[in-house]
């Protein structure tokens, strides 16, 4: 693979080396989508029967259409419920894409519909433990609703945390068809975040009551829209772009605006140009290459974005025939610069990163600097410096205009030149307790490193329980194990936050191990997650014990258990996480899921 002769040299290795490690498996799949290709539109294949079943519901002239070989049809596949604020916008989003692209010269159907569900509601609940493998049935509802042969192209409607890798990956598995991701976009700012993690902080230490803090989450999370911190969601919508499946500046527009709407029609345009039948033929399969990939997890680390990526990116790496590891993270961490402060990782919300300069600032500087491939494909068409622009609605329509050559707010978005920190906000960690991930761009440094008796814990209520009852004094590492995703599917930990956070600012010199996850909202306590192995598949977690010293290091990315495991019985988890809330049904993902360091998927790992 050719290196850009400006790129950074750990880059074009990293990319290098990921190509070589990935040859046999992307050598396949690049062959499998493309024998789809040569096969010319599925639907002219279809028997009359199935044909007529397939445009059945049409009107007359979407019939005439489909019945020749000729007219590109498009696949809207979304995730749309009105109970979430991020996925409610989503509801009128087919017809504005149906009249687009009948008005382009296509047609377009509903092709399906996948489960959406919001960490947010499900936080320390039972059915947090559907999360992380509804990631994977999303991934298959995808492939059922583009599984019919009748489909060109597509366009893929969600926002969250699971949704959209989950319909990125199940989109890979029809990588013969050009592929358009559309968001919906943030609610306006509400109470800051800052403000809302100082209640939420209150409340864990019983000086407010339930009624005080319902009042500050609802004045948080207010209306339509994606919910405003830069959590996994608001990550997703900055990945999507800086690997060209959103239009340029599209991911951060709100909701219900002239120009929101706009960018949801010309993306229909834009994926009907796309198709083999079209001048421009840009399968999905063939934009998510290596340097796609890379770009992705380079952006990941610039904004300091969610550690959850760190599952997903694999996964979705690895539907493209490509074999992302942990690793790459690590040497990608040390050049990269944290270019954002959004919280948790500042006071900043994503709308006020977009007004300052938002993504055309950022992939722009990180270009300058050599850190991106500038040389992929688009939904907006050949080369990233495309993304330079930012969209302008006027009285001739939509168009692109040069983005801002500057952060109008340097305590929010600053150029690689003069960055917050010198490396990314995600570390790998690895030792005798296994390998694991730290997100450390809202850590202070100096609790970067810590050294103290492990607390265990079966799972986060138990711990919830110590803070309650007084339980949790002096320094301690607290172990929160079997939270795996073969031991209850990989549940998040954010309510673990408060109640450290209230002992870290005692004085306490506090952090957390965990074979879990804590979310794209993890903060200020150090914390070691993603645990592989995790306890219930045997790893070294399964035999820690209260008082145990652990040394976290951050700095030198290291975990380690500074007592001899050996000869000790692997403990067993005291919760049934198997009934109940719908997890009965997930049993068979349980049994067939990877480790996280793969991706924590079903699919072939």
């Amino acid at each position: 693979m050719t290196a850009h002769p400006d790129l950074h040299p750990v880059v074009a290795e990293v990319t290098r080396r990921l190509a070589d490690r990935s040859v046999d498996t992307r050598s396949a799949y690049l062959e499998r989508i493309r024998e789809a290709v040569s096969r010319g539109p599925a639907r002219s294949s279809l028997g009359c029967a199935n044909l007529a079943h397939g445009f059945a519901a049409c009107g007359v002239g979407d019939k005439l259409a489909l019945s020749g070989d000729v007219t590109p049809n498009l696949a809207i596949v979304s995730a749309y419920n009105d109970m979430l604020s991020a996925h409610q916008p989503l509801e009128s989003y087919p017809a504005t894409i149906k009249a687009a692209v009948s008005e382009a010269g296509g047609v377009a159907q509903f092709a399906g519909g996948v489960p959406a569900m919001c960490d947010g509601i499900t936080q320390g609940r039972e059915g947090m433990e559907l999360s992380l493998f509804s990631r994977d049935v999303i991934a298959m509802a995808t492939g059922v609703a583009l599984s019919h042969d009748m489909f060109d192209g597509a366009l893929m409607l969600g926002v969250c945390d699971k949704i959209v890798p989950g319909l990125l990956i199940g989109a890979l598995s029809f990588g013969h068809l050009p592929v358009a991701f559309v968001p919906a976009g943030p609610m306006p700012s509400g109470l800051p975040n800052k403000e809302k993690a100082r209640v939420r902080q209150k409340f864990a230490e019983g000086r407010i009551g339930r009624k005080d803090l319902l009042q500050a989450e609802s004045a948080a999370y207010h209306s339509p829209g994606t919910c405003t911190f830069y959590g996994t969601a608001n990550s997703n919508q900055m990945l999507m772009e800086v690997m060209g499946l959103h239009l340029p500046g599209a991911s951060f527009e709100q909701p219900g605006t002239p120009l929101r709407e706009a960018l949801t029609a010309e993306a229909g345009r834009r994926v009907l140009g796309h198709t083999a039948l079209g001048e421009e033929h840009t399968p999905l399969g063939e934009q998510v290459d290596e340097k796609a990939i890379v770009n992705a997890v380079v952006a990941l680390l610039a904004t300091g974005g969610s550690s959850n990526h760190t599952l997903h990116l694999v996964a979705i790496a690895r539907a493209a025939g490509i074999r992302l590891t942990w690793d790459d993270f690590a040497d990608l961490s040390e050049v990269v610069p944290l270019l954002t402060r959004m919280y948790p990782n500042g006071a900043a919300d994503v709308n006020r990163f977009h007004e300052v300069g938002g993504m055309a600032f950022l992939i722009g500087s990180l270009l300058d600097a050599g850190l991106l491939h500038e040389d992929v494909r688009t939904i907006a068409g050949p080369g990233l410096d495309r993304y330079r622009q930012v969209p302008h609605l006027d009285e001739t329509g939509l168009t692109w205009v040069d983005g801002p050559k500057d952060s109008a707010d340097k305590t929010v978005l600053r150029g690689a030149g003069d960055p917050f920190a010198p490396d990314g906000g995600l570390r790998m960690l690895s030792g005798n307790l296994g390998r694991a991930v730290i997100k450390v761009s809202a850590v202070d440094p100096e609790r970067r490193v810590i050294e103290a008796p492990a607390k265990v814990f079966a799972d986060q209520a138990e711990l919830q329980k110590a803070f309650t009852e007084g339980e949790l004094t002096g320094d301690f590492v607290a172990v929160v194990r079997f939270q795996g995703p073969r031991a209850n599917g990989m549940p998040e930990l954010h309510k673990l936050t408060p109640p450290l956070g209230v002992l870290q600012d005692r004085g306490q010199k506090v952090a957390l191990v965990t074979d879990g996850r804590m979310s794209g909202a993890s903060g200020k306590v150090p914390a070691a997650i993603h645990v592989s192995p995790e306890a219930e598949a045997g790893g070294p977690l399964a035999r820690v014990q209260d008082g145990d010293l652990i040394r976290l290091d951050a700095v030198n990315g290291t975990l380690e258990v500074l007592a001899d495991l050996e000869g000790r019985e692997d403990a067993r988890p005291s919760v049934d996480s198997s009934v109940g809330t719908g997890r009965e049904l997930f049993a068979a993902l349980r049994a067939a899921v990877g480790p996280a360091e793969s991706g924590a998927g079903v699919f072939g790992h």
